[in-house]
């Protein structure tokens, strides 16, 4: 339930960032670099969790043994 949440702040964060960023005065580019990046980091967040719909057991080839 925590990487849910992570993920939905992260992702619904980063677009708003991204809608915002062409209102504002100044720093236009940083705030929209901020929300790409949010955004990435929302669905490296959800991909990187184990037993996602794939159903698999070796996700990003961590092998045990």
């Amino acid at each position: 339930m925590v990487d849910f949440i992570v993920f939905i702040i992260l992702f619904v964060g980063g677009i708003f960032l991204l809608g915002i960023a062409h209102g504002l005065p100044a720093a236009q580019g940083v705030v929209f670099t901020a929300g790409i990046l949010a955004v990435s980091l929302a669905l490296a967040w959800v991909m990187r969790q184990a037993g996602s719909a794939t159903r698999r057991t070796d996700s990003w080839n961590r092998r045990q043994g």
